[in-house]
């Protein structure tokens, strides 16, 4: 078990301090806080193709039998990956946050400590508990309570992460201060069109797969599904469209600024997710 914990707990450490001492030597200017952001953004994409792919996979090979058809990808990807990613992004975002602010001046953040640990849960309450759920929920599930079944389900929630490189190609642009060109536009449509598909009409998808497999009509699935795949669903959904609506916010306002050409463009359609 350890062995296969190694693969992701290297791939993507290793990765985030490669990116670290590469972009300083390309953008000289940027600082501590620019680096680490776009490291930490970089990183998130690969996970996410990797996970996009692996979902890819699993789904098109269960989507047979959505019940009983099997794939390996749909439990050693959460061991060799999605554990230790979830583990490491976490550092990541708090070494992201840290320098954001200590580049700002803050005294507190002259040096790492329990203050700046606790200003970052707090700062980023609903991304850290969203990547505590995952790892006490998903893992068990994926592991020990699913009695061999629902591979494809599995393979639906990696491809939750589709939506991940366009929202870090947004930052990626803002940081290289080509948020005026087009590219940036249509990448901030793109983060809308995926968030919503791969992220929020992805669940009603799957009860409906699920009431397919059984021959009963969508709005019975939830009575037939114990309470606690309910719950577990609920808790993924929920803070999903919160970010959703974020986004379409932060959608609507660049709109409306881009038609008055006397005001500066706005920041990007993006959000504080990753995605997960």
């Amino acid at each position: 078990m350890l062995q296969v914990l190694a693969c992701g707990a290297v791939v993507f450490p290793g990765l985030f301090f490669a990116f670290r001492r590469f972009l300083p030597c390309v953008f000289k200017h940027w600082s501590d806080a620019d680096v680490v952001l776009v490291s930490e953004r970089l990183v998130s994409s690969i996970h996410a193709v990797m996970a996009t792919t692996a979902g890819v996979i699993v789904v098109s090979s269960c989507r047979g039998n959505v019940i009983n058809d099997r794939h390996w990808l749909a439990t050693y990807f959460v061991i060799w990956y999605g554990v230790p990613y979830m583990t490491y992004d976490i550092f990541a975002m708090y070494l992201s946050h840290y320098h954001r602010f200590r580049v700002k001046g803050h005294e507190e953040y002259k040096q790492h400590s329990l203050r700046t640990v606790n200003s970052f849960v707090r700062r980023e309450f609903l991304l850290v508990l969203h990547h505590i759920a995952l790892l006490t929920i998903l893992l068990p599930v994926t592991l020990f309570f699913r009695r061999d079944q629902g591979d494809f389900f599995i393979g639906c929630l990696f491809l939750t992460e589709l939506s991940t490189p366009f929202v870090s190609l947004g930052k990626i642009l803002i940081q290289l201060s080509l948020q005026d060109l087009w590219l940036h536009k249509a990448n901030g449509g793109m983060v809308l069109l995926t968030f919503f598909i791969c992220r929020i009409a992805l669940f009603p998808y799957m009860y409906w797969m699920y009431g397919h497999h059984y021959g009963i009509p969508l709005y019975s699935v939830p009575f037939h599904l114990p309470l606690s795949a309910n719950l577990g669903n609920s808790c993924i959904l929920a803070p999903q469209v919160y970010w959703f609506v974020l986004l379409c916010r932060k959608g609507y306002r660049l709109y409306q600024r881009s038609r008055r050409p006397d005001l500066s463009p706005a920041a990007a359609v993006t959000d504080n997710s990753k995605d997960d």
